[in-house]
């Protein structure tokens, strides 16, 4: 990912307000890669009080529970990520299967923003609270922009469905049992991009709630931060007699060590300081007093420490191998990298099709023993 040039005014409210990952989209841009974000989704994120990152990973909100806004590829990737499955390609797998009549287009290169078609909501999800001011009586349908190829197939257990287009499509699915915005609880998917139906040129959305998936989402953001500042905090009262500070100075010193062996790459090159990190591990092993999650966190951390040395290697690898591959595509013409690209697609596909048959058997086997 390149550099990207931040106003001061916002590094400085990123140490006060709530930061929020934003994911980057890769494409090859005249041979080179380029990643980017809509321009919608920061506006929108700055507006309802939050400060967006750039990044290019997500599992790391899932693993902690922390709140999730998937949009258009983010839900795909969401879906996939809990144990859910694509249509790769919408066209061959779906459209193309349908009557005339139940068919959806669902991406249109000669109207790009402009696109729009009918999606149904689902009675009592959050998108019906957010546009119920715009369903008309019994019509639980609105229009949405689309431009993707691909979609949900199989929705991943954990999920429900809040919209669906006239082919059948899930344009949108949320975790009931992770959606509560005001106690910081928030994981859902859609696959259209509320933060572009708006007017050309103009701050005015095709219905009032379309900004709404942004400002329960920034709520969820707010309230997750709080939580987590607050069960961060020490109290100011809390004094240690003298056995027990000498105890803690033993442990700073100790993970003050095992740090900068870590950073260095060269943990067991120095005895004496092994034998000081040797002090620290048995008054851990000797302390009755840490909780059962205490204990497999630093057991944790000192398998991160032993292992140090060969990370940092294989971190290097990896990035001369990046580096190679670059360097090799930055020598490829368009047509090399357009075949280059179309063969990993077909391999994508090829293992799609795959995975999705042995999970097949996998349950057809489940059953049988059963």
């Amino acid at each position: 990912m390149g550099t990207i040039e931040m106003d001061p005014k916002v590094n400085d409210l990123s140490q006060i307000l709530p930061r929020v990952l934003v994911v980057s989209r890769r494409t090859v841009r005249k041979n080179k890669f380029v990643d980017f974000v809509g321009e919608y989704h920061l506006d929108l994120i700055v507006r309802y009080g939050c400060v967006p990152v750039i990044l290019g990973l997500a599992k790391l909100c899932l693993e902690q529970n922390i709140p999730y806004l998937g949009i258009c590829r983010g839900s795909q990737i969401l879906n996939v990520a809990c144990g859910g499955t694509l249509y790769l390609d919408l066209e061959k797998e779906l459209t193309n299967k349908l009557p005339e009549k139940r068919r959806t287009k669902h991406i249109d290169y000669d109207n790009y923003d402009g696109h729009r078609h009918v999606v149904r909501i689902v009675e009592n999800s959050p998108l019906h609270s957010w546009f119920k001011d715009s369903l008309d009586g019994e019509n639980m349908e609105i229009l949405v922009n689309s431009y993707h190829h691909q979609g949900v197939k199989r929705l991943a257990q954990r999920f429900v469905p809040m919209a669906f287009a006239s082919d059948g499509l899930m344009e949108g699915f949320y975790d009931p049992d992770a959606y509560n915005p005001e106690e910081g609880k928030f994981i859902m998917g859609l696959q259209f991009h509320p933060e572009r139906m708006r007017h050309h040129d103009l701050d005015e959305f095709d219905y009032p709630g379309c900004p709404a998936a942004y400002q329960e989402f920034a709520k969820a953001v707010i309230a997750y931060q709080k939580k987590l500042n607050s069960s961060m905090s020490v109290p100011k009262t809390l004094k240690l007699d003298r056995e027990m500070e000498n105890k803690r100075k033993i442990l700073v010193r100790s993970f003050s060590l095992a740090k900068c062996m870590y950073v260095r790459g060269e943990p067991g090159k120095n005895p004496s300081r092994v034998s000081e990190l040797e002090v620290g591990a048995e008054f851990l092993e000797s302390n009755t007093a840490l909780s059962a999650e205490q204990e497999m966190r630093l057991k944790e951390m000192g398998a991160t420490v032993r292992n140090g040395g060969s990370y940092m290697k294989k971190l290097k690898v990896d990035e001369d191998k990046q580096r190679m591959a670059r360097n090799m595509m930055n020598k490829m013409n368009i047509e090399q990298l357009s075949e280059l690209m179309a063969f990993y697609h077909l391999m994508g596909n090829i293992c799609g099709e795959v995975l999705e048959r042995k999970l097949h058997d996998n349950v057809n086997e489940c059953l049988r023993d059963l």
